[in-house]
């Protein structure tokens, strides 16, 4: 029976988002993987107990119930991982964990289970709380397989296995951005100016890429995002997404100038 016959449960969540709501309770949006998104009324979730348990990125135990299923329904939580405290002093981690639960939050249908999803998310938001000064240096490419996964588990897959012209699987460089295919730099030709880049990270997990290279990946997804994810659904891309593209792009600006020779005397 699937999770929206549901009239209670309780299981691991992330918080995702949530927003005031009267005076002290707040409207809440949680991840769980056997139960998937759902949205619930936490009474004195604003007041100063709870607001810090209810932090986006952050890993609980939720307990969901409600009269009929069709309901907003009650949630309540216990804090069991506080993502969002230990990157507050990090901007790039912060910015990171913001995306991530924005665009979950936006992109996942309400009431239907994507445990991979879930799953690989929670492994992300640990990594990038526990090691927020590691995680400038190497979540990034993490940050962009995990959109890679939730395109792929929403139906919107790329196929990275092959060339889409020659069905050969090396010198990968290319993605089409029609069909989400892999092309090869020999026979990108005349198309090349319009394919999207691919960078090497996505088909080598040992890597971690650079800045130049995730700014390549995060224009990757986000065109599919914004295509399919988003489009279909009549929506923006969210605004936490963009800002962390913003923020990538800067960081390549600033190389590139720190890069440049020194004008001579």
């Amino acid at each position: 029976m699937g999770g929206s016959f549901l009239m209670e449960w309780e299981a691991p969540a992330l918080v995702l988002s949530a927003v005031p709501y009267g005076e002290s309770s707040m409207i809440a949006h949680v991840l769980t993987g056997e139960h998937g998104l759902y949205h619930g009324m936490v009474r004195g979730g604003g007041a100063r107990q709870g607001r810090p348990v209810w932090q986006a990125g952050n890993l609980i135990t939720a307990r969901w119930n409600a009269r009929l299923p069709e309901q907003l329904g009650s949630l309540r939580g216990e804090l069991v991982h506080a993502s969002a405290a230990r990157v507050l002093e990090y901007a790039h981690p912060l910015a990171m964990l913001a995306s991530l639960c924005a665009l979950a939050d936006s992109s996942l249908p309400e009431r239907e289970p994507h445990l991979a999803v879930f799953e690989e998310l929670t492994r992300l938001l640990a990594r990038i709380s526990l090691e927020p000064a590691e995680a400038e240096r190497s979540g990034m490419a993490a940050l962009i397989r995990w959109e890679m996964l939730l395109l792929s588990d929403l139906g919107f897959g790329l196929d990275l296995s092959c060339c889409a012209v020659s069905g050969q699987a090396d010198d990968l460089a290319w993605v089409s951005p029609r069909s989400g295919r892999a092309v090869s730099d020999g026979h990108a030709g005349q198309w090349r100016d319009r394919l999207l880049m691919l960078p090497p990270f996505l088909l080598d997990p040992t890597q971690d890429g650079t800045p130049e290279q995730w700014l390549a990946g995060l224009r990757l997804t986000g065109h599919f995002l914004a295509r399919d994810a988003f489009g279909q659904r009549h929506r923006p891309l969210p605004a936490a997404r963009i800002r962390l593209l913003d923020m990538v792009g800067r960081m390549v600006e600033k190389s590139d100038i720190s890069h440049q020779p020194e004008p001579g005397i």
